[in-house]
């Protein structure tokens, strides 16, 4: 028992912790750098005038005139070498300073505060909703692996994952708001507005965690410690709360984090097509406007983001797992 504590202490103590947490904060400079030079360098290549397409976003295409791309061009010292414009964009962001939008004037942290506000809201409800559906339909499947249920998700999930987020969309529109007139087709600021988005994220999202769980679950459920449970005389409800759940924990809590990296690819798609105003809408403007410090911005909080996520993730997944569990 000795040794068993002290390795437990060792796993939990503050030298793994203070290491992790050294190796988190290198990886999050390390995205920062690459984040803010391909951000950069892709933008720089994209095709057309850089000013002209600023001076439209500002005052619209119908209003612009070479002129105006010309105001523009001197405003923002666009006729500097790009290095230059990249170093001083790398000065402000040691200075925590992610700067101003050059089309709306606006500090991008401002911008991107409330646009991520409404982007989490949208993705902590469509996590919710697919932990709600996915995983508790795969472990009553993995509980009878082989049986009718786990053959029907096994098809339900399969046609799920086949659907593409965009053509899901507009089918829960024609069918829900179109056909049956329960939901509004888009829009932003009361509840039910939320649904339909929402619901489109989770169904594709709820497919593949039930998988995940469902396959946990049976792998689970065929080792000898379950079976010796049941010989014990414990119900499938006691070895599922006191072996299953935690055993599984640790595979649910790392997918359920990563559908939030998941999500950013089918954001942007939902959020244009029901016209929710969050961070992936609000990229896709800034790119065609040309908004180098908004897309570096957002970016670089999305990459930080990211590495946050995976660092709570690893903590969590530790607390769960029982092999790491100080006995």
């Amino acid at each position: 028992m000795m040794g068993k504590a002290i390795t437990g202490q060792a796993i939990l103590g503050p030298g793994p912790i203070r290491n992790a947490v050294a190796y988190r904060l290198a990886q999050a400079l390390v995205v920062a750098l690459l984040v803010g030079v391909l951000t950069f360098l892709m933008m720089q290549a994209l095709p057309g005038d850089m000013a002209f397409r600023i001076a439209a976003g500002r005052y619209g295409y119908d209003m612009v005139d070479a002129a105006a791309a010309d105001a523009v061009r001197a405003e923002l010292g666009l006729d500097r070498p790009a290095w230059q414009a990249f170093l001083i964009w790398l000065g402000d962001l040691a200075r925590l300073d992610l700067g101003v939008s050059v089309i709306s004037g606006r500090p991008v942290i401002d911008e991107i505060r409330h646009q991520l506000g409404a982007s989490l809201q949208l993705a902590g409800v469509a996590v919710l909703l697919s932990a709600l559906i996915g995983p508790p339909l795969g472990i009553l499947a993995g509980l009878r692996a082989g049986g009718w249920l786990d053959r029907s998700l096994l098809v339900v999930s399969s046609a799920l994952r086949a659907v593409p987020q965009f053509l899901m969309g507009l089918m829960l529109i024609v069918l829900l708001s179109i056909e049956l007139g329960w939901l509004p087709a888009a829009g932003h600021g009361r509840a039910e507005h939320l649904i339909l988005p929402a619901l489109t994220l989770a169904l594709g999202l709820a497919a593949v965690s039930a998988r995940v769980a469902r396959d946990a679950m049976a792998g689970v459920a065929a080792r000898p410690f379950y079976a010796f449970g049941r010989w014990k005389g414990l119900s499938e409800g006691q070895m599922l709360r006191r072996h299953g759940l935690r055993n599984i924990g640790v595979a649910l809590v790392t997918f359920l984090s990563l559908q939030f990296v998941m999500l950013v690819e089918g954001v942007v798609v939902v959020e244009a097509i029901f016209g929710w105003p969050g961070i992936g809408h609000a990229l896709v403007h800034a790119i065609f406007g040309r908004d180098i410090p908004m897309v570096q911005g957002t970016a670089l909080l999305l990459g930080l983001g990211f590495v946050a996520l995976n660092a709570a993730t690893d903590l969590l997944a530790h607390l769960i797992d029982p092999r790491g569990a100080r006995t």
